[in-house]
This record gives C-alpha cells, structure tokens and sequence, in this order.
C-alpha cells in the first residue's frame, strides 16, 4: 500500500477540479494516496473554500490585491504553502501569472491543468479560441509548472470533439468532464512515485513521455 502524500491545492474559483480529488481521496476502489492539507485561494468567497470547509480541510484566503507586487504576493503565498510542507503544489483553476522564483522553488513538484491541448491556446479563453480557429478536436492538459505560462513538460491530455453546433459553454462542460478524470490520475501517478520531470520533461514508469503526454481519446 503507498503511503499517501502530502498536498496543497490552490484555487480561484468553484473548485470543482478540488472536490474531484477529494472525492477520489473517499473512493472505495483505489483511493487516491494523497492527504490534502491545505487549500488556499487568492480570491475571497469563492466556492472552492466552501468545497474544502465541508471536507474538514484547512482553506486561507490570500487576497492578491492586498499585496503591492507580484513578487511579494507569491513569497506570501510560498510562506503559507510551505508551511504545510506539501510533497507536491496542486493548481486547481489558480488563475494567476507566477514569478519565477515561485516556480522554481517548486519546480518538479507542481502541477497544472489547462483547458486545451497545449501548446495551443495558452492563456485564456481558450474554448472561444478552438472555435474561432475551426478545430475538430479540443481537450485539457495536465503539466509540470515551469516559468513559462502553461508550458511545462506534458504529462497527460483528453480529447474531445467540437461539434458543429458548440458554443465555448458547451465546450467547456465537455471538456471539464474530462477535467474530473484526467486530474486524478496524473496526481495518483505522482503520487506513487511514477511520474517525475527531468531535464524538463516528464516521466512515466521511468520512462519520458511524449510532448503531448498521455492522450485520452475520448473522440467519437
């Protein structure tokens, strides 16, 4: 049996990537071995804090309009993560640039999700972008933080179809669905000590993954 490892989840919004790890934690078959410390938002009243109260979890707001730089917000914020001592950083919908000091002082031990199959359409809005740039086939990505916005090393993807008649919401729901599976599998795989990033790459089972990562067809 693995011994769980220590997380810290950092949200900005519903937290609906935080209640499918908690509930992958509560599962019956093939729980994921991870104890959630801490989830820690940059914006107040956001639901995700709820989501983390109901759960027991300690959750902290800190607001990043209180601080007068980038800089300081993030070695407040690496001030209250590392107090928990976390075995890895969890990005659930974190919706800020990070400095990179912040991210090497993490590095190889945070993950991320992006709504798109990076490297396309990092940044935001990405479903409106798909649409306007006529894809036919859309997703999410889980990678290892680098200093680069959304450009650490792969780690897995899903696919999903765009329809003719999507619109950026449709799009979204279909693309968090796979969201909810995706994220758990690749923090269990960290989890276990099979995934790891070296030399800026990821690594499954010892072995270096594609630049896509893991693709998850989930096309029709």
């Amino acid at each position: 049996m693995t011994n769980p490892i220590s997380i810290v989840v950092l949200i900005s919004g519903g937290g609906t990537n935080l209640q499918a790890l908690i509930d992958k934690v509560s599962a019956v078959e093939s729980p994921l071995p991870i104890t959630i410390e801490a989830v820690i938002s940059n914006r107040p009243d956001v639901y995700g804090l709820e989501r983390a109260k109901q759960a027991g979890i300690a959750h902290h707001t800190l607001n990043h309009k209180a601080y007068d730089s980038r800089e300081a917000f993030d070695e407040a914020l690496m001030s209250l993560i590392d107090g928990y001592a976390p075995q890895l950083v969890v990005l659930a919908g974190f919706m800020r640039i990070l400095t990179p000091a912040f991210t090497e002082h993490y590095l190889g031990r945070m993950l991320n999700i992006h709504p798109s199959l990076l490297p396309k359409y990092q940044g935001l809005h990405t479903h409106q972008r798909a649409l306007e740039s006529g894809d036919d086939v859309h997703g999410v990505t889980v990678h290892f933080v680098t200093a680069e916005l959304d450009g650490g090393p792969n780690v897995i993807q899903a696919q999903v179809p765009v329809f003719a008649n999507d619109t950026p919401e449709t799009l979204a729901q279909r693309v968090q669905q796979q969201e909810h599976i995706i994220y758990p599998m690749a923090v269990d795989w960290f989890a276990r000590k099979r995934l790891t990033m070296r030399d800026n790459r990821s690594f499954l089972d010892g072995e270096p993954l594609p630049n896509t990562g893991v693709v998850i067809d989930t096309l029709p």
